[in-house]
């Protein structure tokens, strides 16, 4: 751990309501040194995937510290809290998937325990705020330089709840891939690693698996490679595929929300794209 204790918070609290300085509030009593970055609180409510997604992307360009995710519709069920180790830094949460794809990210989970330690916690922990009364104050813990084996009971890595692998299907034009997050600026991220794009032509169809309302778009490396209100499919920075409209919103054109399924299709001039299977 850095010298500076570093501590991020991502969670689907909002910002009209009190959740996010409570939680500062306690990480600022126990931890007073600690430096706190906000990755957002504005997940969708109850969106672990989007949550899971934000996490994961972001956590590589952090400091090296504990990084606190409540996205959490199963609070005060049997769900257990954890805190996760890894090459990279912590993770704290609640046990739902939200932290895997972030683990991962971060060199993978070398060590987890559940928060059973009563100490650790709030003298009271209310049944639907363990952001506040939890993870919080572990995470503050940690930061200072606590050891994670005191915070609970050992976990066996294989046995955290993982989410379920999204869906990619290729074909001898192209690939089918399921919408896994949209952002602020409407574009379309699809959970398609690179090399599905690279391939294919500069002119493409976007749409649903039902090829027949399926839209142009251009195999572009940005924005402008499209003309204005044309949509462009290209390689994020995350290194996912992704469809945006130049100077509009990809998921208001193609309809398109977390969880669907858009195929990408252009026939090939030369040699077939893929195999195929």
């Amino acid at each position: 751990m850095s010298a500076v204790p570093w501590i991020s918070l991502t969670t689907d609290y909002g910002l009209t309501d009190g959740f996010v300085a409570a939680c500062h509030g306690v990480i600022a009593r126990i931890a007073p040194a600690a430096r706190v970055i906000d990755v957002t609180h504005l997940v969708p409510p109850a969106d672990v995937r989007r949550g899971a997604a934000v996490l994961a992307q972001t956590v590589p360009y952090l400091p090296v510290g504990v990084h606190v995710a409540v996205v959490d519709p199963g609070v005060g069920t049997a769900r257990r809290g954890v805190a996760l180790a890894t090459p990279g830094g912590l993770l704290v949460g609640p046990d739902n998937g939200l932290l895997l794809d972030a683990a991962t990210a971060l060199g993978g989970v070398t060590d987890a325990v559940e928060l059973t330690e009563p100490r650790w916690l709030a003298t009271r922990v209310s049944a639907t705020f363990h952001g506040r009364d939890v993870f919080a104050p572990v995470a503050a813990r940690l930061a200072l330089g606590a050891p994670l084996a005191e915070a609970g009971t050992p976990v066996d890595p294989a046995a955290l709840v993982r989410l379920p692998t999204p869906t990619v299907t290729r074909d001898a034009e192209g690939f089918t891939a399921e919408v896994l997050t949209v952002d602020h600026f409407g574009n379309v991220q699809l959970a398609a690693p690179a090399e599905l794009l690279d391939p294919l032509p500069a002119d493409l169809r976007v749409g649903p698996p039902d090829a027949a309302s399926a839209l142009a778009a251009v195999h572009g490396r940005t924005f402008g490679d499209a003309p204005a209100g044309g949509l462009v499919a290209y390689v994020d920075s995350a290194g996912l595929v992704a469809v945006a409209v130049n100077g509009g919103r990809a998921s208001d054109l193609l309809a398109a929300a977390p969880g669907d399924l858009l195929r990408v299709s252009g026939r090939c001039s030369t040699v077939e794209c893929f195999s195929g299977g």
